[in-house]
């Protein structure tokens, strides 16, 4: 177990880039299972999610070599449609590996996905909307059954936009017979890389990033010698929120600025100024920070939950009063009670908080609970006075890459400590 131990006070300037998004890169990873062949992926990133997926797919069968930012994936030789229950515990991304491995081999056994304790987040719409295209799903001791011997399309209605039903959904499709049509799908950035991806294997899917997907079902898919993953905009959000927490004055490349729309026109609206490139944002932190007096997260094109966490800690050094609703998730505000420790004004009341500003934050010892409550109490750490320790940097780990690397690449006074060295000081 690490932790991360910061001193304060730095103001983050130069330029970072942003690495591959995870959240794009897991369903592509689950997506090579479709049909055998060789797979180049780029722009992969080095996060412990991704090193779940990959240990899930060799004990698949499939052979997986990393080389820098690329991996080579050979599924010619997948062997198994049992995922492993320890490996499914450690990861809800690996609910994705339901409709492929259906799809290719006409059955799936697998576990319940674990992953970050961020409140209910059912599986139900994987599983009707899976069912709507004949496959058989039975449950019994926490194990989930699936056959279908032959795939069919259909018309399938989510009751939510849910990303990764609407993912997993998508890659049994494409190798059904017939048309399958899904209402009110996601909208995510990442649904339209999975759409280019399964279209570059041979699959026939429009209307990724609207309501409506159409997928027609092709008889088979040949594997992608090469394609490369999106930027991540949660990672680049973090980064832009960062750098205003700090007053800093920060480039942030490799960024799709459209993917940052929402986040982007927050921050401006507190007052830090913020330059948008074709490819790159430029980023200069102004106080006094205006509050943000009524937000809501939401699917995309909306605010996105996976940045609320960062949102709250950075509106606890703005002017006033702000209110954040999560809408999305109910159990992600447990980053609260932590920046409280360090001197934070926040209130809870169910699904709003509350926060008023600005204070004056002072490092203390806190720890983060997930991968978004672990980003947003660095950055507290980052811009409060003194010394902060954030315990639980595995939980980091699984969204950003080297995270402290970056940062001290920007000046921060940061570095990454086991935790019986802190224990024993």
């Amino acid at each position: 177990m690490e932790s991360f131990v910061i001193e304060g006070g730095a103001r983050l300037s130069g330029a970072v880039g942003v690495h591959g998004a995870k959240n794009a890169a897991l369903p592509i990873m689950a997506a090579t299972l479709l049909t055998g062949g060789t797979y180049v992926l780029e722009n992969v990133p080095d996060l412990l999610d991704i090193r779940t997926m990959i240990d899930i797919l060799a004990a698949l069968g499939v052979q997986v070599r990393r080389q820098g930012e690329r991996l080579f994936i050979d599924t010619s030789t997948l062997s198994s449609n049992v995922v492993p229950e320890l490996l499914m515990s450690q990861m809800r991304s690996s609910i994705f590996l339901m409709g492929p491995l259906v799809a290719r081999t006409g059955e799936a056994v697998l576990g319940y996905p674990g992953g970050c304790a961020i409140g209910s987040r059912p599986i139900d719409l994987h599983i009707e909307g899976l069912q709507k295209l004949n496959v058989n799903i039975h449950e019994y001791g926490g194990t989930i059954l699936c056959r279908a011997p032959k795939l069919k399309g259909s018309t399938i209605v989510l009751d939510y936009p849910s990303v990764g039903a609407t993912e997993n959904i998508m890659m049994a499709a494409v190798l059904a017979e017939g048309t399958t049509r899904i209402v009110n799908a996601a909208r995510e950035p990442e649904i339209q890389d999975l759409e280019r991806f399964l279209n570059a294997m041979g699959a026939r899917v429009r209307g990724a990033g609207t309501h409506a997907i159409v997928i027609e079902g092709v008889g088979a898919l040949h594997p992608v010698e090469r394609y490369r993953i999106i930027p991540d905009r949660i990672v680049a959000g973090t980064y832009l929120a960062a750098a205003a927490m700090t007053e800093g004055d920060v480039w942030i490349e490799n960024v799709i600025p459209e993917h940052l729309e929402a986040v982007i026109d927050v921050v401006h609206k507190t007052g830090a100024r913020i330059d948008v490139y074709a490819d790159r944002l430029h980023v200069k932190g102004v106080r006094p920070y205006r509050a943000v007096h009524k937000l809501s997260t939401s699917p995309h094109p909306g605010f996105p939950t996976d940045m609320q966490p960062q949102l709250v800690a950075y509106l606890t050094m703005a002017e006033g009063t702000s209110v954040v609703m999560e809408t999305v998730f109910d159990g992600r505000f447990r980053h609260i009670p932590e920046l409280v420790k360090m001197g934070a004004n926040i209130v809870v009341d169910y699904h709003t908080v509350v926060i008023r500003g600005p204070a004056r934050l002072v490092g203390a010892r806190v720890k983060a609970t997930d991968l978004r409550a672990g980003a947003s109490l660095v950055m507290a750490g980052l811009a409060a006075e003194g010394m902060t320790i954030v315990d639980g940097a595995h939980h980091v780990d699984r969204g950003y890459s080297d995270l402290e690397t970056a940062l001290c690449g920007l000046g921060a006074r940061i570095e990454r400590v086991p935790m019986k060295t802190l224990l024993a000081q």
